[in-house]
């Protein structure tokens, strides 16, 4: 390979030691001290801080210790542009990069698939090198020498994002999520959190983004960062990973460790925020059983719900009228709340219901299955050509009542509501087996929905009620 096609080390003996031995001997301090997760399963994504070593080293190292000595043919590197904005996504013309621990080669053929999916997304030196300038973009190269120190035999796709709108982070996820199946590839999202804010408004914010991760909610994360509810400079790359991870089968998130400059240097007047996360599919033997409880609905009751959601909702986006149904299922026929779940790949397009039974339960389902698609206030209407990508779940509920005790309260039977004057939060049963809570958690997460402080299930003046579901969808 011709030394002049590699993108120079620019930031090296600013960002991160120039001197081989004393990168060397940095880097494997760091991961000396970082903890292995101890997750089992396919490790899709990792998310890592891009500042300077000594700030964020330490964090970026517990990201990749745990795919160290794993096998992956590529890394797809996301990285957002610091030097100058630009609408595409930008895909490194070169062949490579140079890092004091040597060169790394681009994944051409992977490049050119992932350039050839969309216009969107294109070769260009744009956010990677600006010609006599003497700054340089450092997001990208400073996740190399990691990536160096853990893998072997390796290629890379570095991407810079000028542009971090969701649209964007849509359109990069779900091409990555074409060209990536069959392929052993690894995704990294270069980030750093919140900037320079006292170290309680840092912490603050930054725990707004771990929220998001945990949850693995990343059309959350880019609605609140959009609305400067948090920040992350590298939140669209963070987002498109997570799209694309999730396509790809990641199931679960876990935030690594969280750190701000402050805990580095002392000075907690103005920080910077820092985290490690990983994006993974865990292993099946790990994955939990489908929550709630039978409430005596045969399979032909089950499908027979679905299909009515699924051409209630068809009908609607047609302007046709939708369909009636003729059963003489009692079930069917009882008054009962519910709630119709829509999810595109895996993640939520849409979620309303009745809790109280009004109903009989499918005209319930029928009405609410047209909420979900076209009135939740989260998400824009779902339209004729996305229903073809929507599966539907149905949660069809056992009666509210209210609790004195958490101890009433069972993970993986029960749903929670949060009441509290005019503030109320619901999270069904599921919910919390999907993203593995312990009560404490579920409890937490119901407050944030009824936009309550977490801890607020603690007040005297909370009320907790609970209910059960008995849960099923489409395939």
């Amino acid at each position: 390979m011709d030394a002049e096609t590699l993108r120079r080390a620019a930031n090296a003996g600013m960002f991160y030691p120039a001197d081989q031995k004393a990168l060397n001997q940095m880097i494997d301090t760091y991961l000396e001290n970082a903890r292995d997760a101890g997750v089992s399963g396919e490790i899709i994504g990792l998310i890592s801080p891009h500042a300077g070593y000594e700030y964020s080293g330490q964090v970026a190292a517990n990201a990749y210790q745990q795919i160290a000595g794993r096998n992956y043919q590529t890394v797809v590197v996301i990285a957002p542009s610091h030097t100058e904005y630009f609408p595409e996504i930008s895909v490194y013309n070169g062949d490579g990069f140079k890092t004091p621990l040597g060169p790394v080669c681009l994944d051409k053929d992977l490049a050119s698939q992932l350039v050839a999916q969309h216009r969107a997304v294109v070769f260009s030196a744009r956010g990677h090198w600006i010609a006599g300038s003497v700054r340089q973009e450092h997001s990208l190269e400073v996740q190399l020498p990691f990536l160096q120190k853990v893998l072997k035999n390796f290629k890379i796709v570095p991407i810079v994002m000028g542009d971090q709108g969701y649209s964007s982070c849509q359109t990069l996820g779900e091409t990555l999520a074409k060209v990536l199946p069959n392929k052993k590839a690894l995704i990294v999202a270069s980030s750093d959190l919140s900037h320079f804010h006292p170290y309680d408004r840092a912490v603050k914010l930054d725990k707004t983004v771990i929220s998001h991760i945990e949850r693995f909610d990343f059309t959350g994360l880019s609605e609140d960062i959009e609305r400067g509810i948090c920040e992350a400079c590298g939140g669209g790359p963070m987002v498109a990973a997570m799209i694309a991870a999730e396509m790809l089968g990641a199931n679960r998130a876990k935030v690594l460790l969280y750190a701000n400059s402050g805990d580095v240097t002392g000075d907690r007047s103005s920080v910077v925020g820092y985290m490690a996360a990983m994006l993974y599919k865990e292993a099946a033997e790990k994955r939990q059983e489908k929550a709630g409880i039978k409430l005596g609905l045969s399979e032909g009751d089950k499908q027979q719900l679905l299909t009515l959601a699924r051409t209630t909702v068809e009908c609607e986006l047609r302007g046709e009228e939708p369909p009636e149904l003729t059963s003489e299922s009692q079930v069917l026929n009882q008054k009962r709340g519910a709630f119709v779940t829509l999810t595109k790949w895996g993640t939520l397009r849409g979620c309303i219901g009745y809790v109280e039974a009004h109903k009989p339960l499918y005209q319930t389902v029928k009405e609410v299955a047209i909420s979900a698609a076209l009135h939740d206030p989260r998400f824009p209407p779902i339209g004729k050509e996305e229903l073809k990508e929507i599966k539907v779940e149905i949660s069809v509920l056992t009666p509210p009542r209210r609790i004195k005790e958490i101890e009433e309260i069972k993970v993986g039977r029960d749903g929670i509501i949060i009441k509290k004057g005019y503030d109320q939060g619901l999270l069904l049963p599921q919910v919390a087996t999907e993203y593995g809570w312990d009560l404490p958690t579920f409890l937490e997460h119901t407050c944030h929905k009824a936009g309550l402080p977490k801890d607020a299930w603690q007040d005297k003046d909370t009320e907790i009620w609970i209910f059960s579901a008995e849960v099923f969808g489409e395939e």
